[in-house]
């Protein structure tokens, strides 16, 4: 997800980070170093050079600091992300167990009932149009178990 703006918002002590679909906002207080009234912030850029997936600060003291478009959404907890963030790392898996499998890819395809074309899709990591469901579907044909593991956050 590419960033469009950024700025500071003194009055709420965040940085308001705009992207192609919404403004999202990052306290001061989860950025490194910690923007302050004594040490506050000058300069404010998206980072080209990370893509503009990033935008960098620079506080008066000359510290500076750098945030990820990752950061910002996993603060603001978007759904979506954390959804397609389950999805990569269980396509991962899956090409993994696909790769290790004694299975033919036409077995894997049978036992599935699809098209092998519908696998390459399942397997395809850039893909978010697939649902878990399915690559679930897929690791119990490659006999897999998946634990999934739900704890509370800590600061």
């Amino acid at each position: 997800m590419k960033i469009r703006s950024v700025r500071p918002n003194n009055r709420k002590k965040a940085f308001e980070v705009r992207t192609s679909t919404k403004t999202l906002v990052f306290p001061f207080s989860r950025a490194e170093p910690v923007p302050t009234t004594d040490d506050p912030v000058a300069e404010l850029f998206v980072d080209p050079e990370a893509g503009r997936e990033a935008f960098t600060f620079v506080l008066g003291s000359g510290r500076t600091g750098t945030v990820h478009v990752e950061q910002v959404l996993a603060y603001n907890q978007d759904p979506t992300h954390r959804r397609d963030l389950l999805l990569y790392r269980l396509t991962l898996e899956a090409q993994k167990q696909v790769a290790e499998s004694p299975l033919s890819k036409r077995e894997i395809v049978r036992r599935l009932g699809t098209s092998a074309t519908q696998l390459y899709r399942l397997l395809d990591q850039t893909n978010y149009r697939k649902s878990v469901d399915q690559v679930l579907s897929l690791l119990q044909v490659l006999d897999c178990d998946v634990d999934l593991v739900v704890r509370t956050k800590t600061a």
